[in-house]
């Protein structure tokens, strides 16, 4: 497994990049957006006849954006503390005695190390690395 040369603990940045789409509409694109419409004069017969609305609609667009800004901060905080609570139990779990699959067998022994695979927490049994998601067992080295 790879690690990022420039990669540190709770860093959900190298994660970012592989998560990006290129089809969404960012903050600056959406403001752009509402600057050249309200610029625009309104076109013949849509003033409170037609479309109606007018400066509401801003306001409720401008708010519902806000909300999804708000929203997506909080989305990112979650998975950076996700992270950090999932690299914690990682460390926790040194010098354990583990039980993990591996393909389609099972792999017994202690976990030697800890290591961060783009944010994500491994450990180390019999040489080999797997994620957390990998561990059936855990119990105290006899």
């Amino acid at each position: 497994m790879d690690i990022p040369a420039n990669f540190n603990i709770g860093s959900v940045n190298s994660i970012k990049d592989t998560q990006k789409k290129t089809n969404e509409l960012s903050t600056d694109d959406f403001l752009q957006i509402m600057a050249a419409t309200v610029k625009m004069p309104s076109m013949p017969g849509e003033g409170s006849g037609g479309s109606g609305g007018g400066e509401t609609d801003y306001l409720a667009q401008m708010a519902q954006f806000n909300m999804m800004d708000q929203l997506t901060n909080i989305s990112e905080k979650m998975n950076t503390e996700l992270l950090i609570n999932q690299q914690q139990q990682a460390l926790g779990l040194l010098g354990k005695e583990v039980k993990v699959t591996d393909e389609s067998s099972f792999v017994t022994g202690p976990v030697e190390k800890v290591r961060f695979d783009k944010g994500y927490a491994t450990i180390r049994v019999n040489g080999k690395d797997f994620y957390l998601n990998d561990i059936l067992e855990v119990s105290n080295q006899a």
